[in-house]
């Protein structure tokens, strides 16, 4: 039985998970290595609780439960739980090494879980010792609102485990989706041309970021390309894009907008540095 969760990495995505974890009564820990990011993170999630209670979605003392059962911590030996869930930098050597920490100092019933948005499983799978307890698990941004959830199913992934991830997917109010690994999953795969094709637009002078984003709000999308693009992070953004053009043998129509390069090497980076597409007031 899943009572507690580890949610590795405190960014915007790792912060949403833990929130939603928190939400659904289970115990959590939310770890990360920078202090700063840490307490970015714990005054994101009080303000978000804050702001239900201004709502009326929430009571203040629902609020109190629920920060009562978040742990934050700079301490990876805090990092034991029943499930671990990875959402830390999108470089596979980096996931990794974390990887191999925690499998050493967790329990034999301990699932592994990586949220990353394209990094081959199989490849993160084959570097761990416990392979069929280890899966993917992608969320989408912000966590606590999006309902669909990737289980993504690496070749040694156990159907326990498989399941075991369903049923907390269905716990924490979400729709599970199998799917086998493959680069970019379903989502991300499809979704790529939104980015992609948005950012040639622009380029060739067609219409402007805003025009493209209000046009496609008004038939529908909850948000345009270019404000997805900047709340889920120009760099992390481009690393999906990189991962699936190299996966693809470098084809054309995966290949990354210099546009979004060049935003990234500037630093403006979306929401989270306050400029990217657009910018922001805190």
């Amino acid at each position: 039985m899943i009572q507690t969760i580890c949610v590795a990495g405190a960014g915007t995505m790792g912060s949403g998970i833990a929130l939603l974890c928190g939400q659904h009564g289970f115990t959590t820990i939310l770890f990360d290595v920078n202090a700063d990011t840490l307490a970015r993170s714990q005054n994101s999630i009080t303000a978000m609780l804050t702001a239900l209670v201004s709502k009326g979605k929430l009571s203040v003392e629902e609020q109190m439960q629920i920060e009562q059962r978040l742990t934050f911590t700079m301490d990876i030996r805090a990092c034991v739980a029943d499930v671990i869930i990875e959402a830390i930098i999108e470089k596979a050597q980096a996931k990794i090494a974390l990887f191999k920490d925690l499998v050493a100092m967790n329990a034999d019933a301990c699932i592994f879980a990586s949220n990353t948005s394209s990094i081959s499983i199989s490849l993160l799978q084959e570097s761990v010792a416990v392979p069929g307890r280890f899966a993917g698990m992608h969320f989408f941004n912000p966590a606590p609102v999006m309902k669909l959830v990737e289980i993504v199913v690496a070749p040694q992934t156990s159907t326990d485990t498989a399941l075991a991830l369903q049923e907390l997917c269905e716990a924490l109010g979400k729709t599970a989706v199998l799917c086998k690994d493959s680069p970019g999953f379903i989502v991300n795969r499809v979704a790529r041309h939104y980015y992609l094709e948005a950012m040639k637009l622009e380029a060739s002078g067609v219409a402007s970021i805003e025009v493209i984003d209000e046009i496609m709000e008004t038939n529908g999308f909850k948000m345009g390309p270019f404000r997805l693009m900047d709340l889920i992070g120009m760099d992390v953004n481009l690393a999906v894009s990189q991962t699936i053009y190299e996966a693809f043998d470098k084809a054309e129509r995966f290949q990354p907008a210099e546009l979004q390069q060049q935003k990234v090497k500037a630093g403006d980076l979306g929401k989270k540095t306050g400029k990217g597409f657009y910018t922001y007031t805190s």
